[in-house]
């Protein structure tokens, strides 16, 4: 008897999401702001809301695909200065999928580059711009759990099977949950369109995979065993949702907000990717990870940019309060990234 012809349903064993909480943060706060920190705050609200349905319309698809399986959602791990925030992670008998969920807007185009182009019109005129590709941010959640696993072994041949045989068993799946979103994938390969998939695919995907995959099967006990090791990773991440828009609050002083007046448009959204602080540090990042010979994100990546960007550290004490910068990390690169800080404090 096969798997999928057991009646036994899909166990969420993590189902909540820091998301829901961040939204309810930026909903309470966003009254005692002013007129550009309610500009600014409503449209994270939207972005919010966005990824928020995107990822409860992948919930019902697996809910609803009375299928065997355990599931977690929003999971975040950490190995020394690398982390990664996963969407959804679905173990089966023999496959574990990792779900990026993007709920996209607009037509997106994927080249024989394998880069995501997307089109958007407002009143009647079109715009094409390039966004990062999740295939790419997926696939380096995929390295860091393979790291974790791979070094959890106790000796070098369970380390060897490991590594050799991880992308049999561990599949990245990109779900464009927004079921409006146009997909153009003619021009791509053949092993990225299989990457990508919409969210009413998304259970035929994973029945064909599993059908096809000549993977040992786990027992009961040990697929649960296999997602409780992940669950265990887990770490709950403790951040402070409103603290970017502090400076908005209509309770500054007077002489804070006549300074904001002067210096800014109440109109204007400050893209923190357009700054000159961003475009510094991200080349600091390229050229050093260049002269290292590893990849970018292993040094920071943007969200971790963003937050450094955020905090605007002093010192190396303050560097290691930033996503991602523990003590070696600062101790490396300290002193260069607080060099390029201190231009713009």
């Amino acid at each position: 008897m096969g798997l999928f012809s057991r009646k036994r349903e899909p166990i969420f064993l993590k189902e909540s999401s820091n998301a829901e909480l961040q939204l309810e943060k930026l909903k309470e706060i966003e009254p005692l702001l002013n007129t550009e920190g309610q500009a600014i705050i409503k449209q994270d609200i939207k972005y919010l809301e966005y990824g928020i349905a995107g990822e409860k319309n992948i919930a019902f698809e697996l809910k609803n695909s009375h299928m065997p399986m355990y599931i977690l959602h929003d999971i975040y791990i950490e190995d020394g200065d690398l982390s990664a925030q996963i969407d959804y992670i679905v173990f089966t008998k023999k496959i574990c999928f990792v779900i990026e969920c993007k709920n996209l807007y607009g037509d997106i185009e994927i080249n024989n580059r394998g880069e995501f182009i997307r089109t958007t019109e407002f009143y009647g005129k079109k715009k094409k711009e390039g966004i990062y590709s999740p295939i790419t941010q997926n696939q380096r959640h995929l390295e860091l759990m393979k790291k974790i696993r791979v070094d959890n072994k106790g000796n070098i041949f369970t380390k060897f099977m490991t590594d050799r045989y991880f992308e049999d068993i561990y599949k990245s799946i990109v779900v464009l949950a927004n079921p409006k979103t146009v997909l153009n994938a003619k021009f791509a390969k053949k092993e990225t369109k299989e990457k990508v998939i919409r969210a009413d695919q998304l259970v035929k995907y994973i029945k064909d995979i599993y059908e096809n995959s000549k993977a040992t099967a786990y027992s009961e006990e040990g697929l649960m065993e296999w997602a409780q090791s992940f669950l265990n990773l887990h770490k709950e991440v403790v951040k402070d949702y409103t603290e970017k828009y502090n400076k908005y609050r209509i309770n500054n002083s007077k002489s804070e907000i006549d300074n904001e007046v002067k210096n800014t448009s109440s109109n204007t959204i400050i893209n923190v990717e357009e700054t000159e602080i961003f475009k510094e540090l991200k080349m600091y990042r390229l050229n050093k990870s260049r002269e290292e010979n590893i990849k970018p994100y292993f040094i920071y990546n943007d969200n971790q940019l963003k937050d450094l960007i955020l905090k605007m550290p002093k010192n190396k004490e303050e560097l290691q309060l930033v996503a991602g910068f523990g003590e070696k990390k600062a101790n490396k690169y300290g002193d260069d990234i607080l060099k390029i800080v201190g231009k713009f404090h």
